[in-house]
C-alpha cells in the first residue's frame, strides 16, 4: 500500500474537489436517512468507548454512562494484562469523554461504556488496546468506537482475528484511521467502518469515500467537544470524525435491531450526502 493511499484523509479525500457523487439505484435509492434512523435516539444500544476512560458525570454526557473497566499492562499477568472495574468510570486525559460527548449528542438514549486502555499522557501498549476490544465483544456491546489504532505489524493477526470475532459476533467496529500516512489497525480492515476527517459541522452530514481503505468522512476539525475536569476544549483529528459515526451507527441499529454489520455499512452508504437517488 503505497503513501498516497494512506494520505490523512481531511487533507485531499473531502475536499470539494475530490468527493464523487455515487448514484443510488433500484431498492437501494429507497434507503432514506428518514428510513434509517428518523426518529430513533440509540435506545438500548450499548457502545463501547475504547481509549482513555470517560468522565462519567461530565454534564455532556447526561448520566448515559452504565459502568467501565480498566485494562492495565502486566507482564506478569496471564496475557500480559489485567482487568479491573472503574467504578465510577474516570477519564486520565479527556480524549475519550470528548468522543463519548459526541457519540451522546447524536444518540442520546445510547448506553456509553467507558474501556479505559491509555494513560494521562495518551500512552498505552497493544496488548492492552487488544484485551479492551476482546472485552467489549465478550460483553455484549453491540458497537465499539475506537479513535486509536497501533501500526505494530506483529499486531496485525491479532487485531484481525478479533474483528472478525466482533464481526460474526454482530458487532460494529467503528475505526478512526491514523493522522499521519502510515498503516494502522484495526482501520485498514474491510470488516471494519473506517472514518477520517472534514470539515464540515453538521453532525449528520458524511460522506463515503469511493476509494478506501477510508471509507467515510465525517466532521472532525475545529469541533468543539467535552474534555475531562468538566471542561470544553475545540479539538482537530480523525478521532473526533469516528464518533459521529458511532452515534449514527448507533441510531440505526436501534431502529433496525436486526440488521447486520455489513447491512448497516450498506445503510451507511446509501445515507452518505455524495449518495444521489434516481431522480433527483
Amino acid at each position: 500500500m503505497s503513501e498516497e493511499d494512506l494520505r490523512p484523509a481531511w487533507s485531499q479525500d473531502f475536499t470539494p474537489e475530490a468527493i464523487q457523487q455515487l448514484l443510488a439505484q433500484g431498492p437501494f435509492a429507497q434507503i432514506t436517512p428518514d428510513w434509517a434512523w428518523g426518529g430513533s435516539t440509540g435506545k438500548g444500544i450499548r457502545v463501547a468507548v475504547v481509549d482513555s476512560g470517560v468522565e462519567h458525570d461530565h454534564p455532556a454526557l447526561e448520566g448515559c454512562v452504565r459502568g467501565g473497566v480498566v485494562i492495565e499492562y502486566d507482564a506478569r499477568a496471564k496475557n500480559q494484562h489485567r482487568i479491573r472495574r472503574d467504578d465510577p468510570p474516570a477519564d486520565v486525559s479527556g480524549h475519550r469523554t470528548a468522543c463519548a460527548g459526541i457519540v451522546h449528542a447524536i444518540a442520546p438514549e445510547a448506553e456509553i461504556y467507558s474501556v479505559r486502555v491509555l494513560g494521562r499522557n495518551m500512552g498505552g501498549r497493544a496488548i492492552q488496546f487488544a484485551a479492551g476490544l476482546d472485552w467489549a465483544i465478550e460483553n455484549g456491546m453491540q458497537i465499539a468506537n475506537l479513535s486509536l489504532s497501533t501500526s505494530l505489524e506483529e499486531f496485525f493477526g491479532l487485531f484481525h482475528d478479533l474483528a472478525d470475532q466482533a464481526y460474526f459476533k454482530n458487532m460494529n467496529l467503528v475505526c478512526a484511521v491514523n493522522n499521519i500516512p502510515e498503516p494502522s489497525y484495526p482501520s485498514l480492515y474491510s470488516s471494519v467502518i473506517s472514518v477520517a476527517a472534514h470539515d464540515g459541522k453538521d453532525p449528520f452530514l458524511y460522506y463515503y469515500n469511493t476509494k478506501p481503505p477510508v471509507e467515510f468522512g465525517a466532521p472532525g476539525i475545529d469541533v468543539e467537544v467535552a474534555w475531562k475536569d468538566k471542561q470544553y476544549i475545540t479539538c482537530t483529528g480523525n478521532s473526533f470524525a469516528a464518533p459521529h459515526i458511532t452515534g449514527i451507527t448507533a441510531l440505526i441499529r436501534a431502529k433496525h435491531p436486526d440488521l447486520t454489520p455489513f447491512q448497516v455499512k450498506s445503510v451507511l452508504l446509501a445515507c452518505a450526502a455524495n449518495t444521489k437517488r434516481e431522480g433527483k
